[in-house]
C-alpha cells in the first residue's frame, strides 16, 4: 500500500536516533525528504504528540504516521514519445532526453515525463502521497539517460529499498572543465541547500552524506571525460561535488563559474554535459540482475567528437 497509519515502536537500537532517520523507508518508498513533510502537515506523532525532524528517540517511544492517498494535481496524460529500453509488468527503463523536466513542479504541470508515463501506464502508482507516478529516482531536467519506473507498488517498495541501500548502480558521463589530475578520486562531502541562494544546492557543513566517485574516461586540451558513480543520490550532487572540486560540468548554467561562461556554448551544449549512461539493479519480482546502457545523445558525442579533433592539431 502507498498510504495509511503506521505505527512504530522505538526499539533499544533507535535510542537516540532522529525521528525523521528512523522513519525514512520505514514504508520503504518514502524517503527522508517525504517523511520531513509530512510532519510539516503534522502527520506524525511521537507518543500522541506533534513529532518533529529533531526529536532524537527514547527505547519504548510509540510513534504514528499516517501517509494520506496521492494528491489529485489533475496531471494529464500526454502522447509525449519516450525511448523505453525495457518494459514488463513491474518496471521501465526510460532513456530520458535532455530538456525534459521528470516529474510535475510549481510551473510545470505538462510536458513531464510523469505526464508522458500517465499516457503510456494510466494506472501508475502515487507515491507517499503525492503523485509521482512510478518515480523512484529522478535527472535533472538537462541530464539525459536512464530512468527507473516503477509499475507496481511491488515494484517501487523494492526498487526504493534497493536505493536506500545503495544497491542501484548508477554511472554517469561528464564532461568537465580541466584537465583532472587523478586517474580516479572520491570526492566525500555532505550536501545541502546554499545558504546564500536556497534554490541552489552547495557542500555545507552539517549537510547529508554525500559520496562522488570519478574515474578519467578520455583527456582532452581544457577538458576531461569522467566515469561517474553515485554511491548517495543527492539533489544535483555530481554537479556540485565537481564544482567543488575545481572541475565544474561543461555547459551547467547554475554550477559552472564565470570564468567558463560561455565555454560550453563553444561546444553547441544546450545544458550541462551529464549523462546517466549505465544502471544496474536486482528486479524485485524476479531477483534477476539487470544491466542497461545508453550511448549519450547527438550533442553530446558531436561535442566529444569536436574536442577529439582539436586534440590532433
Amino acid at each position: 500500500m502507498s498510504s495509511g497509519t503506521f505505527n512504530y515502536e522505538a526499539g533499544p537500537e533507535a535510542a537516540g536516533q532522529r525521528l525523521d532517520q528512523f522513519l525514512a523507508g520505514q514504508p520503504p518508498w518514502l524517503s527522508r525528504s517525504q517523511v520531513q513533510r509530512l510532519m510539516e502537515k503534522g502527520l506524525v506523532l511521537i507518543n500522541a504528540c506533534p513529532g518533529r525532524s529533531s526529536c532524537r528517540l527514547r527505547a519504548g517511544d510509540l510513534v504514528v504516521m499516517t501517509v494520506p492517498p496521492p494528491e489529485d494535481v489533475s496531471l494529464q496524460p500526454e502522447a509525449i514519445p519516450l525511448e523505453i529500453l525495457y518494459e514488463d509488468e513491474d518496471l521501465l527503463v526510460v532513456n530520458k532526453p535532455a530538456g525534459l523536466v521528470v516529474h510535475p513542479a510549481v510551473g510545470h504541470h505538462r510536458g513531464t515525463l510523469v505526464n508522458a508515463l500517465l499516457d503510456h501506464c494510466p494506472d501508475l502508482p502515487g507515491i507517499g502521497g503525492y503523485l509521482r507516478p512510478g518515480i523512484v529516482h529522478r535527472l535533472d531536467k538537462d541530464t539525459s539517460g536512464l530512468l527507473l519506473v516503477s509499475k507496481s507498488d511491488l515494484a517501487h517498495q523494492g526498487l526504493s529499498a534497493q536505493l536506500k541501500a545503495r544497491q542501484i548502480k548508477r554511472t554517469y558521463l561528464a564532461l568537465v572543465h580541466g584537465e583532472v589530475r587523478s586517474e580516479r578520486g572520491l570526492i566525500d562531502a555532505p550536501l545541502g541547500r546554499d545558504p546564500r541562494e536556497r534554490k541552489r544546492m552547495a557542500v555545507v557543513a552539517g549537510g547529508r552524506e554525500a559520496r562522488t566517485h570519478y574515474q578519467v574516461r578520455e583527456r582532452f586540451r581544457g577538458y576531461t571525460l569522467l566515469d561517474v558513480d553515485l554511491e548517495t543520490g543527492r539533489t544535483h550532487q555530481i554537479r556540485v561535488h565537481l564544482a567543488y572540486a575545481g572541475y565544474p560540468v561543461a555547459g551547467d548554467p547554475v554550477y559552472g563559474p564565470r570564468r567558463h561562461s560561455g565555454s560550453g556554448n563553444l561546444l553547441n551544449l544546450p545544458g550541462q554535459a551529464l549523462h546517466a549512461r549505465r544502471i544496474a539493479f536486482t528486479h524485485p519480482r524476479s531477483a534477476q540482475l539487470l544491466v542497461f546502457e545508453a550511448p549519450p545523445p547527438p550533442v553530446f558525442s558531436e561535442a566529444l567528437d569536436l574536442l577529439r579533433r582539436l586534440n590532433q592539431l
